[in-house]
């Protein structure tokens, strides 16, 4: 059946830069693919006064590379709406309730009503409030609200804005997103663990010497000043994103896959990780920003010199970190992540590396190192996999050489495949709630996050620094070389071979 969705989708903060890059053209893809068609419609709310007509011309532009003519556009586009709106003003919720009523009329979504919070999550609790009050909500079809991160600032804060929204609506009906898990080769992770018995028989601590995570971004802080300010790298990534990501590696294999079994899994393994005490938080995790240098001949500003921050800013653009699962199958293996802003490459990817073989076959004596195993997924900006192996080297004699079993989807897969926001928008739609966020995973994240923080803002000290498109500061690498380890990805050293860092 076509058109099976029957839904009218709210969007607090239509205007914004969330909604115009990845909102309208996931909701545009799921149109074209009949999964929305006849029987949806959206209202876009923000302060900007804009028109319906000046909406619509909105949507049609941020569509713009997707649209197979005009007219596919213009239809789309006619199922949107705009209302200018204050979140703090009771009439504006009238009003939005009258717009409601009559927009599930007329295109028939049986009552269905999906919110989404795109905007600042200080707004949330007070908007959620307002669609109880003025009986917005009205318990006659599905009612879900989705939420952008960040949740919070702290345990404490977290709290009580899940407090404030658990009142309007029930934990089943609340979808905190978190992009990345929408991601293909983020989904794939269960598959390789638990599809592959040459991996799920070699997943603990017996065959792993460490896993590493990392998350790399070559751009600056861009326009994210402010939030940059009040959010730095370790609650922006690591809370979220990264601990999410552990999770997933980490966790036993689930009963089924099905939401609740998989999300007790993944809690069991956040709720293992160990609870630094601050002296060991402030060993374990290293702060760094940017500076100003040159790459490949262009010279680039410093995070202090970025408009909008403070010359005196003490806020991290990169987070390196060590984790340990106190548990039977990972009690000693580390799990390093990092993630930063200006880094060398743009990139996401595990790095799984097992143990090596025993030394007395293959040694520096007599010619035959065997380097470890390493299984990488790559999840961002291209996916797939790669298995580093040992092997003969051509020719006479036996000397060992690196081999690199690897698979990466193709353009044409990447092209066809759903964005993270479409999977996640029609995963609320269907409402399947695995790939998002639980309150529990979200208490259990915190809970670790803010021992880390807490630690740095008490041992005020100049934080580490590191230059444009290098990986980091020198204390990041000394942390894994205190274990006898080193980062297994290092985009740096080819642009050092070339002379262009």
């Amino acid at each position: 059946m076509t058109g099976k969705k029957h839904c009218l989708f709210i969007i607090f903060g239509a205007t914004g830069d969330l909604a115009k890059r990845k909102l309208y053209p996931s909701l545009f893809r799921l149109y074209k693919k009949k999964e929305l068609h006849k029987y949806f419609a959206v209202i876009g709310t923000a302060r900007r006064p804009w028109t319906n007509d000046f909406y619509r011309q909105v949507v049609i532009e941020s569509i713009s590379g997707l649209v197979e003519n005009e007219g596919q556009a213009a239809h789309f586009a006619s199922h949107f709406y705009y209302q200018s709106h204050d979140v703090g003003d009771t009439e504006h919720y009238i009003t939005l309730k009258k717009l409601g009523e009559k927009l599930k009329e007329t295109y028939q979504t049986n009552d269905n009503q999906i919110f989404y919070l795109a905007m600042a999550p200080q707004f949330f609790g007070r908007i959620v409030s307002h669609l109880k009050s003025q009986h917005i909500l009205t318990e006659k079809g599905f009612e879900r609200l989705i939420i952008e991160k960040p949740f919070g600032s702290n345990l404490k804060t977290a709290t009580a804005l899940n407090k404030e929204i658990t009142e309007s609506f029930p934990e089943k009906d609340i979808f905190r997103i978190d992009h990345y898990l929408g991601k293909e080769m983020i989904q794939n992770i269960s598959a390789v663990r638990f599809g592959n018995l040459v991996f799920e028989a070699l997943w603990n601590k017996e065959y792993i010497s460490n896993v590493q995570i990392t998350f790399a971004e070559s751009i600056g802080v861009e326009n994210r000043t402010e939030y940059y300010e009040n959010s730095g790298a370790l609650r922006d990534m690591v809370q979220n994103h990264i601990l999410q990501v552990i999770s997933l590696l980490a966790m036993e294999a689930p009963k089924c896959f099905e939401e609740k079994e998989i999300r007790q899994e993944k809690v069991k393994a956040l709720k293992a990780i160990r609870q630094y005490s601050e002296k060991e938080a402030l060993k374990n995790f290293i702060p760094g920003q940017y500076i100003a240098g040159d790459f490949d001949g262009k010279h680039f500003l410093g995070y202090r010199e970025e408009s909008g921050v403070a010359e005196s800013s003490t806020i991290e653009t990169f987070v390196a970190g060590k984790f340990f699962i106190d548990n039977k199958r990972w009690w000693g293996v580390p799990f390093y992540v990092r993630t930063g802003k200006r880094l060398t490459e743009k990139g996401t990817r595990i790095n799984i590396i097992f143990k090596k073989v025993p030394e007395n076959l293959f040694n520096e004596q007599n010619n035959r190192i065997a380097l470890p195993n390493v299984l990488t997924i790559y999840i961002q900006p291209t996916e797939g996999f790669s298995l580093l192996l040992n092997g003969k080297e051509v020719g006479k004699g036996f000397k060992l050489a690196p081999l690199k079993l690897q698979y990466r989807h193709d353009a044409t897969v990447l092209s066809n495949s759903p964005e993270a926001y479409e999977k996640l928008i029609l995963d609320v739609l269907n409402g399947e709630r695995a790939n998002f966020s639980q309150w529990d995973e979200v208490e259990s994240s915190w809970e670790l996050i803010d021992v880390i923080r807490s630690s740095w803002d008490k041992n005020l000290q100049e934080i580490p620094k590191y230059k444009v498109y290098t990986m980091g500061p020198y204390e990041a690498f000394e942390l894994l070389e205190e274990d006898g380890c080193y980062w297994e990805w290092r985009p740096d050293e080819w642009y050092i071979q070339r002379g262009k860092l």
